[in-house]
């Protein structure tokens, strides 16, 4: 068992110094940016919204420094009153149109590439004509919630990088322990396994880290890859188009959003449970990549915490290290995340961090298992394989 908690222990410290390297090097959405004179167009696609889509309308309608933008959203065939929560958050700003549809997605296509693609067709972004589409195209989630300058700031991003892409990462909040746990998992992810500015800089499809929550994209650029049609049947769609832009010859770049945006992707134990199980099989490539980084994880994040609680010696003092060096990266990527120092619930969570690999692994498990018997769902419909 020594030479397995020194192997996880020395996985926990290089996650740490990449941790550290990505706090320091990854770029910030800033709200001091000038103001954007070209065509923004949002889109948001919804379903079952009602209690999150009007607080962010109400962001939208109070952003700043953009004076050509447009809004399109979509209800998805909601059954909660999500149309007229939309209509009734938009009043007479007419930058806002609200459509909806109670078409099932097409077979080989997944419910949320299929809105996607059906709002950038209704925006006009995917439709051949003389007229350009709009400078910059935006999707952004329902339950994303934005300051005032923050679509201003993604697209300035957008533009100073030259990317095709930019991936502005919310904060992610939580509202119970469940969440608390999972949820930091996701920032924690990415950096403390890849360093993201040389990545950035490459166009190696492997290492592009992308969003849904929040994804900005030249409008020309989305049309040219294709857009979501090119990604129909994805499971996690923002990889998938990510990696499309880079095998076309066009960078991704992340940035840290937290200052100007957040979101509470989940809420509660059951629908975090039924949301990473719809999609976390798929996001590794292969059963096989699934199952090597559920043993990395567990290497680095559980054994060393096991080895400093039940170990003797030399053993339970690698193993002690292990765990702090875990806990150390835990902080630092929530730093990142946040763009502020880590507080009392995100040092809770990050001390309680093997038990947060422990519930990964539980997700990863069923996620994969559900797959199988063909139960995924998320919000009433089945969740369709992604072609290979």
């Amino acid at each position: 068992m020594g030479p397995l908690v020194t192997g996880g222990t020395a996985v926990a410290g290089l996650g740490c110094v990449l941790a550290l390297a990505n706090l320091f090097a990854v770029r910030r959405l800033r709200s001091d940016t000038t103001p954007v004179i070209e065509p923004v167009m949002v889109v948001v696609p919804a379903r079952d919204e009602a209690s999150r889509l009007p607080g962010l309308i109400a962001d939208l309608r109070a952003q700043q420094g953009v004076s050509r933008l447009q809004v399109w959203i979509l209800d998805d065939g909601s059954i909660d009153g999500t149309f007229p929560a939309a209509v009734e958050a938009i009043g007479e700003d007419d930058r806002f149109s609200v459509v909806s549809t109670d078409l099932a997605p097409a077979p080989g296509w997944t419910g949320k590439t299929a809105a996607c693609a059906r709002l950038a067709e209704i925006a006009g972004v995917t439709t051949d004509s003389v007229d350009s589409p709009p400078g910059a195209l935006i999707f952004l989630d329902a339950d994303v919630r934005l300051r005032p300058r923050a679509i201003a700031a993604a697209v300035s991003e957008l533009r100073r990088s030259g990317a095709g892409l930019v991936t502005p990462w919310p904060c992610q909040r939580s509202g119970s322990i469940a969440e608390a746990l999972v949820q930091p998992l996701l920032c924690w992810s990415w950096a403390t396994t890849l360093p993201v500015r040389i990545a950035d800089r490459t166009l190696r499809p492997s290492t592009a880290v992308s969003c849904g929550q929040f994804l900005v994209f030249d409008a020309m650029v989305y049309r040219a890859v294709g857009g979501h049609t090119a990604v129909a049947g994805a499971i996690t769609e923002d990889l998938a188009l990510a990696r499309a832009l880079r095998r076309s010859g066009h960078r991704t770049t992340l940035v840290a959003a937290g200052d100007l945006a957040s979101t509470r992707m989940y809420r509660g134990a059951a629908e975090l449970d039924e949301g990473y199980s719809r999609w976390l099989w798929s996001a590794y490539g292969s059963t096989a990549g699934a199952l090597t980084v559920d043993a990395v994880a567990a290497l680095s994040g559980v054994l060393p915490a096991l080895a400093a609680v039940l170990g003797t010696g030399r053993l339970r003092r690698t193993g002690a290290l292990g765990y702090t060096l875990g806990v150390t990266s835990r902080l630092l990527a929530r730093s990142l995340e946040s763009g502020t120092g880590p507080r009392g619930a995100d040092i809770a969570a990050a001390l309680a961090h093997p038990v947060s690999v422990g519930a990964y692994l539980r997700l990863s498990a069923r996620s994969r298992r559900s797959r199988r018997r063909g139960t995924l769902t998320w919000k009433g419909r089945s969740v369709l394989r992604a072609p290979k």
